[in-house]
């Protein structure tokens, strides 16, 4: 085999594996029951319309460790083998019984060819083995060659349990899982009639006739049956002529042959189950697409109306995906061992289907069952309550484009299974009461698929309620009333003729509002629909009205959703009319546009769950985080008390309410001994631009983070506006600071990345005075760039507007011009200036605390001025004062330079030559010198007879820090 072909073996395979006979849960091995037995054999029978036709079944007996005991004939799914179901047969021999299971004709090593459990093979095989039964010792007998036998499987196998259970009665109990009822209307089906469908029980199908075909699971079907490894090429595989020529037919013309449709009927319940005695629980699954749960509403009540015992079982799984929850494999276990072996009280017939509640235990959702005490509808039982909900839409024309392509995505057979887990069990696992399946597997998976369902523009018709008052159980088949016209655009070249029967397919929306701007989240209940096939429109545009009976689902719809009504042209699991059309749809007008919804009333019993030892630990975590934040509370609620009270950390001291920045006797001393900051003080009054200045490791930086309430101080405090400042400290949010450089993401722009600022203090945006900080730091039209393109310079502005928004009282920034070219620092000057200049609201003036390094850029921005050294402060005040100093620069000639630093020397103050300059003489008047000691300098020059050139004051801010801080290191 080719490498493609043998990958799409294995594809083949694994869907088959996944979806159609898988056992619902791990079972009890053979060695963990007590000395059960199995014995691999081969029984002949023969079969065919005359019972001509010898064929040889590859079976397996497996024998309890006390015999004689109750038989249980335990049946595959469609392309399994006996071997697929081996864990369950091990697990009801466990629990006592003796179990047969075979493979059946044309799969595994058994001969025949596939005849879809037709009366005349699959169903007369399995009677005969019934009568090989009879013969074994082992077995419990009931009467001469009736053996105490029950019969159950899932899908295929269980289609195999009621056929045997009508054809044969000496089955005592049968329990089939996800299977149909008529397999020509699951493959073909039609959810259109005239007029409604009024059966009472809770998901009743159409049933009409010239349906639509299922083309992707009959095809995965087919594939599957083709898969014969014995065998050469041959396009019909391992299955019957009959049924190889009708598919192949079914797949040129989208129609059911009449050939097949026949065949198909003899291969259905349906022709029999009104012959049923055997005790008989139907179990289906509530998301399955292809044996959806109108397939056994019509089982139970063809059985209930031949007068035999029946009880029906939803749970949230099937062949898209998901086992029987624990509470369905225990109904099962006890149906079985009250009826073959006499154990316990008579099973009641109560109806239990299953809500997701949405809680995950692993990789499982758990669930809610939920109890009535009959199936609706059936004799004796009351009918379905309905609810007719009011629809809003008006009339809309869709357009069904050439075969149905491109066309609308509803589900894809077997990827839900793939994804949340296999299905067709035969349910022999939760029937021996093993470990089974803890929920239903098919809460995620097929959530999601329901979400990424679409419908393609102009293909669909849209009707919608009004959103739910409240919470709303939807548990059957809602119905909606139709008509569909043929407009006068239908009779334009290329498109069809009016008289052409459209297809339509029906589904039901849950509308979820968007959050946060957000669109609303459609989700497809089940994510199946209701394919519709009206008889032909008349030509001269009349409507046509027409019943749709929508999927059959269990959902729970929240308040405030609303459901959605939606007719499509198309969908890609069908097969659609191969010429274009145009139709018009609308609600039926001549009676109340309404959605019929189902809901029994059953009582909320629980369901599956997560495992005691799971459930007590989160227990008591959960009462454990329930007592840490109840003693949270209080105690922050006491220590917010105590924080508030005069000297706590809280505590507003009235006297500083307006003073921006506070420092007192701030210190920090590191583990390690390094003392970083000690007894720094100092005050920052509104409207003022203060420069902290200092060498490397003068505690700048640290002094800045303890202002933000990134570093505690080990001694002292800081108040901005009177509260002092503790990590977290409400006050913070009057402040506002970029410190050790701006971090942004590039690939956003600069407003992008000022609203993902701001969103992260979870403040209203229009508190953020985005538009204010952006004029003032000056940004322009860069602001919508993305960030990857911004100069330093416009990172810088960024980083300034970022720090701005709020306009916060209290600015902080930690070397604003790092890394500009001197206009942008000139640019810059400007903003600081102007930030603190800027009156909010029209009250005070607010302040800017700047570190910086640049001595020039302080002196020319700064109004005052904080000189840190080791960890101290030095100096304090005006930049001003700071730069007077007291110090006269007198220029003279340079000839005569030297005598004039004599005379002045002579006097009464000191003087010396400038260093730098060779006519500067550099004169030291005094700090508090007024204009008449400037004015006795130069005229004791001038009466000299030296010529004064120009006065003026010597130091510069550049020379007063050095002064402080002496020689060493450079400026930081």
């Amino acid at each position: 085999m080719t490498r493609p072909r043998a990958l799409a073996a294995a594809v083949v395979s694994l869907v088959a594996l996944l979806l159609l006979g898988v056992p619902a849960a791990p079972a009890a091995s053979a060695q963990d029951s007590g000395g059960t037995r199995e014995q691999a054999l081969r029984i002949d029978v023969r079969d065919g319309p005359g019972r001509t036709q010898p064929q040889s079944l590859d079976a397996t007996l497996y024998l309890p460790a006390r015999t004689p005991a109750p038989a249980v004939l335990l049946a595959h799914g469609f392309g399994q083998t006996k071997d697929s179901v081996a864990d369950e047969a091990r697990s009801f021999a466990a629990r006592g019984y003796v179990v047969l299971a075979w493979s059946a004709r044309g799969f595994g090593a058994s001969t025949g060819q596939i005849a879809l459990d037709s009366p005349d093979y699959e169903v007369a095989d399995a009677s005969q083995l019934v009568d090989w039964l009879a013969t074994r010792p082992e077995v419990r007998l009931d009467g001469p060659g009736d053996p105490r036998v029950g019969v159950t499987g899932g899908s295929y196998g269980g289609a195999l349990s009621l056929l045997l259970a009508a054809y044969d009665h000496r089955v005592d109990a049968t329990v089939p899982l996800i299977t149909w009822n008529d397999l020509g209307q699951a493959l073909f089906p039609n959810d259109g009639s005239a007029t409604p469908v009024s059966a009472g029980t809770p998901a009743p199908g159409a049933g009409g006739a010239d349906g639509v075909f299922k083309r992707s699971w009959a095809s995965l079907f087919f594939g599957i049956g083709q898969n014969a490894p014995r065998q050469g090429p041959d396009v019909c595989g391992r299955f019957l002529p009959e049924v190889c020529a009708g598919y192949v037919d079914a797949v040129r013309t989208g129609r059911e042959p009449p050939a097949l449709a026949a065949f198909l009927a003899r291969a259905s319940p349906a022709s029999v189950a009104s012959r049923i005695t055997a005790p008989t629980l139907l179990v289906q699954g509530e998301n399955d697409t292809l044996f959806g749960l109108d397939q056994a509403d019509a089982t139970a009540r063809q059985i209930a109306a031949g007068g035999g015992t029946v009880a029906v079982a939803w749970f949230n799984g099937g062949h898209d995906g998901g086992s029987p929850d624990q509470r369905t494999n225990a109904r099962i276990a006890g149906w079985l061992d009250h009826y073959l072996q006499g154990v316990g009280s008579v099973p009641p017939t109560t109806f239990t289907y299953v809500l997701p509640s949405g809680v995950r235990s692993r990789a499982t959702p758990t669930s809610r069952l939920a109890t009535a005490p009959a199936y609706p509808g059936l004799s004796g039982a009351a009918p379905t309550p309905r609810t007719s909900l009011p629809l809003s839409g008006a009339a809309q024309t869709v357009v069904s484009p050439a075969g149905g392509v491109p066309g609308s995505i509803s589900s894809v057979p077997g990827l839900t299974a793939l994804a949340g887990g296999a299905a067709g069990s035969s349910g022999s696992s939760g029937s021996s009461g093993s470990s089974g399946s803890s929920g239903s597997g098919s809460g995620g998976a097929s959530a999601l698929l329901g979400r990424l369902a679409s419908d393609l523009p102009g293909q669909a018709a849209t009707f919608t309620t009004d959103p739910m008052a409240t919470r709303t159980v939807v548990s059957g088949s809602p119905q909606v009333r139709v008509t569909v016209a043929a407009p006068p655009t239908a009779t334009q070249p290329g498109v069809t003729s009016p008289t052409t029967s459209p297809v339509l397919f029906g589904k039901v929306y849950d509308v979820a509002p968007g959050q946060n701007g957000a669109p609303p989240t459609r989700t497809l209940l089940g994510s199946a629909v209701a394919p519709v096939r009206l008889p032909a429109l008349p030509g001269d545009g009349s409507p046509v009205a027409v019943t749709v009976t929508l999927p059959g689902v269990v959902a729970t719809v929240a308040a405030g959703h609303r459901l959605e009504v939606a007719l499509a042209t198309t969908d890609q699991g069908f097969a659609s009319p191969p010429d274009p059309a145009v139709y018009r749809v609308d609600l039926d007008r001549s009676v109340p546009a309404a959605l019929s919804l189902p809901s029994v009333a059953g009582t909320e019993t629980g369901g599956t769950s997560v495992p005691l030892g799971p459930v007590v630990a989160i227990g008591l975590l959960l009462a454990a985080v329930v007592v840490a934040v109840v003693v949270g509370r209080l105690v922050a609620a006491r220590r917010r008390r105590r924080d508030l009270e005069p000297g706590g950390d809280l505590a507003v001291d009235p006297e500083l309410v307006d003073v921006p920045l506070v420092v007192r006797d701030l210190a920090k001393t590191y583990r390690n001994g390094f003392v970083a900051v000690r007894d720094v003080s100092f005050r920052v009054e509104r409207g003022q631009v203060l420069g902290l200045l200092g060498p490397n490791g003068a505690g700048k930086t640290t002094t800045l983070r303890m202002l933000m309430g990134l570093v505690r101080p080990t001694a002292g405090e800081l108040r901005v506006f009177g509260v002092r400042v503790v990590p977290g400290a409400p006050v913070l949010g009057r402040l506002g600071s970029f410190v050790e450089g701006p971090g942004f993401l590039p690939h956003l722009s600069g407003r992008s990345n000022l609203e993902l600022y701001w969103a992260a203090t979870g403040r209203p945006l229009p508190e953020a005075r985005m538009d204010e900080a952006m004029e003032i730091a000056g940004l322009g039209t860069a602001i919508d760039r993305v960030v990857k393109t911004y100069s330093q310079g416009m990172r810088q502005r960024l980083a300034i507007a970022q720090a701005m928004l709020g306009m916060p009282d209290l600015l902080v920034l930690d070397e604003p011009t790092n890394g500009l070219d001197p206009p942008q620092i000139h640019a810059m000057r400007e903003v600081l200036r102007r930030y603190a200049a800027e009156s909010p609201d029209g009250g005070s003036r607010r302040t800017v605390l700047v570190s910086s390094h640049l001595l020039a850029e302080v002196e020319q921005t700064c109004s005052h001025v904080v000189v840190m050294h080791h960890g101290e402060v030095v100096a304090t005040g005006e930049v001003a004062e700071l730069v007077a100093g007291g110090q006269l620069a007198v220029t003279v000639p340079p000839a005569q330079r030297d005598r004039a630093v004599a005379v002045v020397a002579a006097g009464e103050h000191a003087a010396e030559a400038d260093r730098e300059r060779d006519d500067v003489v550099v004169v030291d008047v005094g700090r508090d010198a007024g204009p008449a000691e400037r004015s006795a300098v130069v005229r004791a020059l001038v009466d000299a007879g030296i010529d004064v050139v120009g006065v003026g004051p010597r130091r510069r801010l550049e020379d007063a820090f050095l002064a402080l801080i002496g020689e060493e290191g450079g400026p930081s």
